[in-house]
């Protein structure tokens, strides 16, 4: 191969280097790299807060008000969960749980024929019945409310879930009556004017005079 050859293959290799290193700079300099301050597509999610900035407490239920409104048909639903486990009809053979008709009402731990944990045994000897309150937060939560218990149910989250189940299994040989309403609580007194004497006890209220 001749000196010329080889010095315009040499040539074309060097060309063909420099036009890629430059393409690499041209490229880099359209296409910045730089990351962006804030990512985008960034989802906050809030957790729900009470007035005080911590989470929203789960209130006991008004159950005299609650429980006449409640949608039984909605609770026999839930109760397709709780069927693998827990039979609902009158005289109905335990299962891995024990029989359910006639729950509310009943004293914890105490149906006929059904092996029950120490901690539920021990559960019933303090808390005479299951009533509202007490099989509301067990189903909630099952192994936290009773710790030991057999049920290993993960629980229901949703109280609207929770209250419906309970109004079923009431309507299942329940003997716990349903309680009255809370009455409402007495709105506050108005606060007298400013610069106005406070009224003496057992006074009459004197109604202002008009502005002229």
């Amino acid at each position: 191969m001749s000196d010329l050859t080889f010095n315009k293959i040499a040539g074309a290799v060097l060309v063909t280097a420099l036009s890629i290193a430059g393409l690499k700079e041209l490229s880099s300099a359209i296409f910045d790299k730089t990351a962006p301050e804030k990512p985008g597509y960034a989802i906050e999610v809030a957790e729900a807060e009470g007035a005080a900035g911590g989470p929203v407490a789960d209130v006991p239920p008004d159950w005299g008000t609650v429980l006449p409104v409640a949608d039984v048909k909605a609770g026999e639903a839930v109760f397709q969960k709780c069927k693998s486990c827990h039979n609902v009809e009158n005289g109905g053979a335990n299962g891995t749980g024990p029989g359910l008709w006639g729950v509310v009402g009943r004293k914890p731990g105490s149906h006929a024929g059904f092996a029950y944990s120490a901690a539920m045994t021990e559960f019933g000897g303090k808390q005479p019945i299951w009533d509202f309150q007490h099989i509301y937060e067990f189903v909630k939560e099952p192994q936290k409310y009773i710790s030991g218990t057999k049920m290993g149910f993960i629980g229901l989250k949703k109280p609207e879930d929770r209250i419906n189940l309970i109004a079923y299994l009431n309507a299942q040989g329940s003997t716990l009556p349903v309680p009255a309403p809370a009455p409402a609580a007495a709105a506050p007194a108005a606060a007298p004017a400013e610069g106005a004497a406070p009224a003496a006890a057992g006074a009459e209220p004197v109604a202002a005079a008009p502005v002229k």
